[in-house]
């Protein structure tokens, strides 16, 4: 078995790495549109929003002339939620729709809707104290910020850089360039961990080993052995 080098620093992703939902997002957008009056199954949104996310544009704003980038940020939702619910045969008029999308924009924005996994803070305590330097890198808004303060993860971190604030997101792999002069370090001295495809795809593209996280229900979460590297 190959021994990997030892690295400098580690960039990492935040949803479904960092922290995970603490209830089922399908579940959530169910209960949340049924308080609204409005029926689907968690099966039929869950599907859609998977579906409306990956046909979404990049929540990443170069351009903040005009709007501001809270403004930005809730227009995407916004548009994301709605063709959610148009692929789940569920359109919605436009004013129960904000409505929708603005609670669920702030329930997500609440530390009780994520959860950290066990091995999150045990890993990245054992890498600070190893003098490893720590980014996160991730496809999400400004809301993340308050997150990882709220869940006492944020001074574990160097630098945090979120897509809608850098201007790009993964896969493109400028935001990974942008972590690595945050950091001061190059691409052969880092690796990255996530838990997607586009992870994979902007790290490689960065000339950065990608170590994909894999936490499954019928085996213990981990950060550290356990991880497959890709």
């Amino acid at each position: 078995m190959t021994t990997l080098p030892r690295p400098h620093g580690f960039l990492i992703d935040a949803m479904g790495t960092l922290l995970e939902p603490a209830a089922p997002v399908a579940v959530t957008y169910a209960q949340t549109a049924a308080a609204l009056g409005v029926t689907v199954s968690p099966e039929h949104i869950g599907a859609a929003f998977h579906a409306a996310y990956g046909a979404a544009p990049p929540m990443a704003f170069p351009d903040r002339s005009v709007k501001s980038l809270d403004q930005q940020e809730k227009e995407w939702w916004l548009a994301c939620v709605g063709d959610a619910f148009q692929r789940a045969s569920q359109p919605l008029e436009k004013t129960v729709l904000r409505k929708l999308t603005r609670q669920l924009f702030y329930h997500y924005a609440s530390p009780e809707a994520w959860v950290v996994p066990e091995d999150v803070p045990r890993c990245l305590q054992r890498w600070h104290g190893d003098g490893l330097k720590l980014a996160v890198v991730s496809n999400f808004d400004s809301r993340l910020d308050f997150l990882l303060e709220a869940l006492w993860l944020r001074h574990w971190f160097k630098a945090v850089l979120v897509s809608s604030r850098c201007g790009v997101a993964k896969p493109n792999p400028r935001l990974f360039h942008l972590a690595l002069e945050r950091l001061g370090l190059t691409p052969h001295e880092v690796w990255h961990l996530g838990d997607t495809a586009a992870d994979l795809q902007g790290a490689r593209a960065a000339g950065i080993r990608c170590i994909l996280v894999q936490r499954t229900p019928s085996s213990p979460p981990t950060m550290a052995p356990g991880m497959m590297e890709a």
